[in-house]
């Protein structure tokens, strides 16, 4: 299993979608396109009845291509991976990196879905998707993309953890382009099994992922903060981007329990400290007369801590 962010930026653990369902899937998308284009081609007959032959054909390519291929494109693209079949199983495609896809990757799978589905009956998309270590077909695997269970257990979830609360927002201007997605995957593998690493190692680990994200940025990590920490705000700040693009404004809004600082559903360790109680009205005491020089600026307490 991996872990993925889905188009509400909401972090869910990835599985991949088996064989079976997927299967029932594909059934019904081809039951319900198939009666759309029988419906709209005898419609189209009815109405051309006069046209020749060669007007008649080139009304039913032309059916084929829009019903077949370009309507499934289209709501895949619009809903973000969920068609009608794949609502009814539990199904989603995202990104290899468990990115909401667009409409390249709906082009590209759609293409490809012609050739291994509609004009094989699905025998090649079955072999490929056996074939695959995590059941992806042709078309996945040239749009760079994957077909995960939506419908996992609650008990069983893993978050991506919050930042503290001084890092939020600090690298809204970092360039993340150039950052690719097999990295994004391994940063959010490790920060949802941190927790479970001996420190040295989780820190060792840490530090080298950090040092890629800041070879493939080309700005300095800030000076003095934890790599863990440096990671989990530099995804928080993906996934706000990911759904500013996939939503607009309305999508910067991150589900509860998704890892946002104060969301129920955050890691104690990881969210901001409590405030302490304050104290009771009374005479203010006196400063005290030597305050000890700190080594260094004071930070809140954020749960990312080098290691023993």
């Amino acid at each position: 299993m991996s872990e993925l962010v889905t188009g509400e930026a909401v972090a869910l653990e990835l599985r991949p979608a088996k064989l079976p369902s997927r299967a029932l899937a594909v059934l019904i998308d081809m039951v319900v396109a198939w009666s759309a284009y029988l419906a709209v081609t005898l419609g189209l007959l009815a109405a051309a009845g006069s046209l020749d032959d060669a007007a008649v054909a080139a009304i039913a390519v032309a059916t084929f291509v829009l019903v077949l291929v370009g309507v499934p494109i289209a709501v895949e693209t619009l809903s973000h991976g969920r068609s009608l079949g794949k609502l009814a199983c539990g199904l989603r495609v995202v990104r290899d990196d468990g990115g909401p896809i667009r409409f390249r990757h709906a082009l590209v799978r759609g293409a490809v879905g012609v050739v291994e589905i509609l004009m094989t009956f699905g025998v090649v998309a079955c072999i490929a998707s056996l074939v695959s270590e995590r059941g992806r077909r042709l078309g996945d695997v040239f749009a760079g993309t994957l077909v995960v269970r939506e419908r996992v257990p609650a008990g069983r979830t893993e978050y991506v953890p919050a930042p503290p609360p001084w890092l939020v927002g600090r690298f809204s201007e970092l360039d993340l382009s150039a950052v690719p997605d097999g990295l994004w995957l391994a940063v959010r593998q490790y920060l949802t099994r941190m927790g479970q690493l001996d420190p040295q190692v989780g820190w060792a680990m840490a530090e080298r992922l950090a040092n890629d994200v800041v070879a493939r940025t080309g700005a300095p990590a800030p000076e003095g903060v934890p790599p863990a920490a440096f990671l989990a705000a530099v995804v928080q700040e993906r996934q706000a981007r990911e759904a500013r693009r996939a939503f607009g404004e309305q999508g910067v809004g991150v589900a509860p329990g998704s890892g946002v600082p104060g969301a129920p559903g955050t890691p104690a360790a990881l969210s901001a400290p409590a405030q302490p109680p304050q104290p009771a009205a009374g005479p203010t005491p006196p400063p005290p007369s030597a305050p000890p020089a700190p080594d260094e600026p004071a930070r809140p307490s954020t749960g990312f801590v080098p290691p023993a």
